[in-house]
């Protein structure tokens, strides 16, 4: 193994220890493994930690970009170098994080288009009340309303325990990015669908997941994207929705109904303001559609 290897090795252990979440964790890892490929050609050894340069760093940014990944993915593959480096100045393998002087590409200001409430009830409301008989309909059912009906996160939502359900008060425990906790409401369509689901919930021994898969463990946000985009494509004709387009939908259809930027803000669990401000994006091109189509002077 060689050093550079290794020492990615140390710096996802020292993510683990900090309880970054499975999905970030996982993501870096790839990134990383992707970089130690990069530099090391056809089998050749990658240069020493110190070895390093920033010629070396944008050569590799210069591969991304020639791969045509969209920023959202480069930046994400920058954070996981830029992390890295602070890591190996920490450890004393590098003077200064290199990394940090690569350009980072503009992420996207618009939003993709969310399902208007309309169409996301009639959505919801079909999954597993509808053909074709699926395995586990109740699990499915209460999957879409945690989703749009609490505005979670994939990685919220499998991460939920049975622990974490406050079924009288109708609250559930999030565990958010950097493992941060917020409590967060949830509707009775959403309380209904529980108690239909954990009435038919199938776990192995010890499992304390909410959402299980056939084997009874806990389910992967992998599963959870399948999942929305089989429902979407069959009862709605759209494979493109997933499961953030929901929590989309679940900020801006509260902020079209009134609810306040900072009350959404915490619902979500955003740390900056700004995060959940692009929601107002999406709001005012919607204003604009109604303004235009019914005011005599548009």
């Amino acid at each position: 193994m060689s050093e550079l290897e290794r020492q990615i090795g140390l710096f996802l252990e020292e993510l683990r220890r900090r309880n970054l979440s499975t999905h970030t964790l996982r993501a870096y890892a790839a990134d990383l493994r992707q970089f130690l490929r990069y530099l090391s050609p056809q089998g050749l050894p990658p240069p020493e930690p110190r070895a390093l340069d920033l010629l070396a760093l944008r050569e590799w940014l210069a591969h991304l970009y020639g791969r045509r990944l969209s920023p959202l993915t480069l930046r994400r593959k920058l954070a996981a170098l830029r992390g890295f480096f602070r890591f190996l100045v920490r450890q004393g393998l590098a003077e200064a994080n290199l990394a940090g002087l690569l350009r980072t590409p503009r992420a996207p200001k618009t939003l993709p288009s969310p399902p208007s409430p309309e169409r996301a009830n009639r959505l919801i409301d079909r999954v597993g009340a509808a053909p074709p008989e699926r395995p586990f309909p109740a699990r499915d059912r209460l999957l879409f309303e945690l989703l749009y009906g609490a505005g979670l996160r994939v990685s919220e939502l499998v991460g939920l325990n049975l622990e974490d359900l406050d079924r009288s008060e109708r609250w559930l425990r999030v565990r958010g990015k950097g493992r941060k906790e917020r409590l967060v409401p949830f509707g009775k369509p959403a309380a209904a669908a529980l108690e239909k689901y954990l009435a038919a919930r199938a776990p192995a021994p010890g499992e304390r997941a909410l959402l299980v898969n056939r084997a009874g463990r806990r389910l992967s946000d992998r599963s959870v994207r399948r999942i929305v985009k089989f429902y979407a494509a069959l009862l709605d004709g759209d494979s493109s929705l997933h499961p953030h387009l929901l929590r989309h939908a679940f900020a801006t259809h509260l902020l079209a109904g009134g609810a306040d930027l900072r009350a959404i803000q915490e619902l979500l669990g955003h740390a900056r303001l700004s995060t959940t401000q692009k929601y107002t994006q999406v709001s005012l091109t919607d204003l604009l559609r109604v303004y235009d189509k019914a005011h005599p002077k548009a």
